[in-house]
This record gives structure tokens, C-alpha cells and sequence, in this order.
């Protein structure tokens, strides 16, 4: 752990590794949906962030590259929404910041809720070739949480940059664990704020 105001590292929770191992290969988007909405769901339970999580795969085969979870409130760092701490790791990992480079497999995100506005930003930039989602952004908002100023169109804005887009796969999975967040009185770390 890094406490220096010149570094920033972040460290993930232990039992994400164990949850991660043996999901090597995820053929089918539904068990790689099934298999963040766990990490969201654990995450949750454990009490080690946000309601949220995204793996990166391997679009042809299912192969795990990354799987993040929100670590906004745990390290006190507003970037770490799921997607952002997934695609990072993921970079890491294949040791470049072009995700979708010559060489590499098509790699897709695969999202327990759709992306907010900086995660969209992050999405377009990162080089993948596909975003799946679950819960919806209206799903999010519900929670109180604000997704930022996204273009009305994301799906089209995403479509029309070559990343094709997958939404709402498993949405009701995905919408329980916004639920038992809010039951369990979680901390909406950016609430929607009325626009003067």
C-alpha cells in the first residue's frame, strides 16, 4: 500500500483472486456476466467497495484477463469504479496501455452496469472491441448515484467508434446486488446532485 501524495497504487481485495481462480475460460457472455456480478455481489457482502465490478476477456474464447471490483470508498480515490480498476489491471497484465493493439485477441468489457461517464470515457480509450452490461444506468441512478454528463446515445457513440455493445444481459441478477447495497445501507459515494 502506497500513501505517497507522488505515487498512486491500489490494492485489490484478497478473496478476488480466489474468485477469479477457475473461470480461466468463460464460453458463454451470460457466465462471464455471472462471474462479475459475483465479484459485484461479494464485494458487497465483504464490504470492500461499491456495488460494482467488470472483467476483461478474451472475446473469442472467454479467457479472464482482469477482474476488478469498486474500490472508491476503501481507497479513497474516486477513479476506482470497477470498469476503470479492471481495464487497468488488464494493462498491466499484457503490459500495454492499447488493449485493442496488433497482436492481441479482441478483448471485450464485461460490465455489471452499464458504464457511468468516466468509465465510458475510459472504454473508448482503452482499446476494447466490446462492452457488455448488466443493470442499466436508470438502475444506478435509482441507487442515487451519478452517472455524469454521458452522451443521451452512449450505445451509438460506442457503436460508431467500432465497439460493439451488449446490454442488459442478466439484468435482474444484476439489479439485486444495487438492491442488497442499498438494504445493507451502503454509501452512495457520488450522489446526484441537483444542477443549478
Amino acid at each position: 500500500m502506497c500513501e505517497q501524495a507522488e505515487s498512486v497504487c491500489f490494492s485489490l481485495p484478497a478473496w478476488l483472486t480466489d474468485l477469479a481462480a477457475g473461470h480461466d475460460m468463460l464460453l458463454a457472455v451470460e457466465d462471464r456476466m455471472s462471474l462479475v456480478i459475483e465479484a459485484s455481489r461479494q464485494n458487497v457482502r465483504r464490504k470492500t467497495g461499491g456495488p460494482f465490478a467488470a472483467g476483461v476477456f478474451e472475446s473469442e474464447n472467454g479467457r479472464l484477463v482482469a477482474l476488478g471490483v469498486n474500490l472508491v470508498t476503501v481507497e479513497n480515490l474516486s477513479m476506482l469504479h470497477g470498469e476503470m480498476v479492471a481495464l487497468a489491471l488488464a494493462q498491466r497484465k499484457l503490459r500495454t496501455w492499447d488493449l485493442g493493439q496488433q497482436g492481441l485477441p479482441a478483448l471485450e468489457i464485461v460490465t455489471s452496469t452499464e458504464p457511468c461517464a468516466m468509465c465510458l470515457g475510459g472504454i473508448c480509450w482503452s482499446g476494447v472491441t466490446r462492452v457488455v452490461s448488466g443493470a442499466t444506468e436508470a438502475d444506478a441512478r435509482g441507487l442515487g448515484f451519478d452517472e455524469g454528463p454521458k452522451p443521451e446515445d452512449w450505445l451509438l457513440e460506442l457503436r460508431q467508434r467500432g465497439i460493439e455493445v451488449n446490454s442488459e444481459v442478466l439484468r435482474s441478477e444484476a439489479v439485486a446486488v444495487l438492491d442488497a447495497y442499498r438494504q445493507e445501507g451502503g454509501v452512495v459515494y457520488n450522489p446526484e446532485r441537483s444542477r443549478v
